[in-house]
């Protein structure tokens, strides 16, 4: 990956002279390979960077002012981008190079890549609480499931005995109410035999009365 920092040489402002150079004197004391790429006497390179600097970086005439840095050909900012990364100790992330161990934004993204791995791995215990809760929330639809099934058992039980009463009972109405047939007949031989004696006791008197006449 090349650096290309944008530049005008024969600028007639010194506020773009002093950019430019504050950009290539950082690069070069820290050892950060990159290329001048001049606009002024360079058609092509002057055309390119209008071209693919990005239109929201662009002032409202639409064109871009050196210096302008590039990681090949994707665009990394425009001075006041790569001031602001400077401040921040993050020039490497601004550029899109891996920084050198040692330097501050190493470990700025170590300790990022630790509170990283935190993050993760509190995810992961989450992540396993909330299985654990699920597989909880089964067993317990699971038990209502059953304590259900044992319910409508116990029901469809009560149903069955209840219903066997109920077939039962007319029965023994029926067997209280109605005499058999044995017990009517001995009801109606007692009658028959009743009526008899009382024929008889009838006659007997009738004689004694008459015994009586004729004495």
């Amino acid at each position: 990956m090349v650096i290309k920092v944008f530049v005008a040489t024969s600028s007639g402002s010194t506020a773009i002279k002093k950019k430019q150079q504050e950009v290539v004197g950082f690069l070069e004391a820290n050892k950060i390979d990159f290329q001048q790429m001049d606009i002024a006497g360079d058609e092509d390179n002057r055309k390119w960077m209008r071209e693919n600097v990005p239109g929201e970086k662009k002032p409202q005439n639409g064109i871009p002012l050196p210096p302008q840095i590039f990681n090949e050909e994707r665009y990394c900012g425009d001075f006041e981008s790569f001031f602001s990364a400077k401040e921040e100790n993050i020039i490497y992330s601004f550029l899109g190079l891996a920084p050198p161990p040692g330097t501050k934004e190493t470990e700025k993204s170590d300790a990022k890549e630790e509170k990283s791995d935190v993050v993760e791995e509190k995810s992961e215990a989450t992540e396993e609480k909330s299985e654990a809760t699920e597989e909880k929330s089964e067993a317990t639809e699971e038990k209502s499931e059953a304590t259900e099934e044992k319910s409508e058992a116990t029901e469809e039980t009560e149903t069955h005995t209840e219903d066997k009463a109920d077939e039962g009972a007319p029965e023994e109405a029926q067997s209280d109410e109605a005499p058999s047939e044995d017990q009517q007949e001995n009801k109606e031989e007692h009658a028959v035999t009743g009526e008899e004696e009382e024929k008889q006791e009838e006659g007997e008197g009738n004689e004694e009365v008459e015994e009586q006449e004729e004495s």
